[in-house]
């Protein structure tokens, strides 16, 4: 699997006049997890979706190795990177196993069916996401959670060395959240996947991601590991609550909030 740096050069993008990113730089290498953390609407799942090619900035460019993201054919996107989004709707009433099989559409050459390849991909994905045993169970039926499994799942079927997530884990209660953040992280050093993730609990990020990526005002406010970023002084600037961090006995850092 071919690794891939996504790059943002003077990034800045606007919806109708009103600017929600600004001015952006930053590299995200491969082999690590990266956080994108910052509150309520200031760019975050924006950002994703200029890394997919979804959106074009207004200017500055999203860069995908040395390619401009905007520029890939939708398969050439699809093949490079798998996007977990924060909103998902099924409008046919497919099956959890249809549904994940649909990862890997970019693999399949127009006109043919599903290889054994593709199956097994299918399968292991469901496995990893502990959904294999929801295989024939139409997505109608599936709690917000296990819909949520599925379309992580969907993502780990498409085998991109790249991967989107956009607040992945917020449905899923707290054993499956740990082993998703487990699993990209696995991803990331076996692989040399380049993994962004939106998250909102700051403890996932702290103790699952390798670089911490903080949002305020459509700006960076702050970057680098999550001991380095995610300061008091940082968490009180950009959410406006007091914190205190710490390590735990096994060196993991534990941020606690103070009312």
């Amino acid at each position: 699997m071919t690794s891939v740096t996504y790059t943002l050069d003077n990034l800045s993008f606007d919806y109708g006049g009103t600017e929600v990113l600004r001015n952006l730089n930053h590299v995200f290498e491969p082999g690590l997890v990266h956080a994108v953390v910052g509150p309520n609407g200031s760019g975050k799942s924006t950002l994703l979706s200029l890394l997919a090619g979804h959106h074009s900035p207004v200017f500055g460019q999203a860069l995908v190795n040395d390619s401009n993201v905007t520029a890939l054919s939708p398969k050439q996107q699809a093949t490079l990177c798998a996007m977990v989004p924060q909103e998902f709707r099924f409008n046919f009433p497919f099956s959890v196993f249809d549904a994940v099989l649909m990862g890997r559409h970019p693999h399949i050459p127009r006109f043919s069916r599903p290889s054994d390849e593709d199956i097994t991909a299918a399968h292991a994905a469901m496995i990893t996401m502990d959904i294999a045993h929801l295989s024939a169970r139409p997505l109608s039926e599936l709690s917000g959670g296990e819909k949520q499994r599925t379309v992580f799942a969907r993502a780990l079927a498409q085998s991109t060395p790249g991967l989107l997530l956009d607040e992945p884990t917020s449905s899923m209660d707290i054993r499956h959240a740990l082993a998703a953040m487990t699993e990209l992280r696995r991803l990331a050093r076996k692989d040399n996947r380049t993994i962004i993730a939106v998250l909102h609990d700051l403890n996932l990020a702290a103790s699952y991601c390798d670089r911490v990526l903080i949002f305020k005002d459509g700006r960076i406010h702050a970057h680098g590991t999550p001991g380095n970023a995610l300061t008091p002084e940082t968490i009180r600037d950009v959410f406006g609550v007091t914190a205190q961090v710490m390590r735990d006995s096994s060196n993991s850092l534990v941020i606690t909030y103070v009312p």
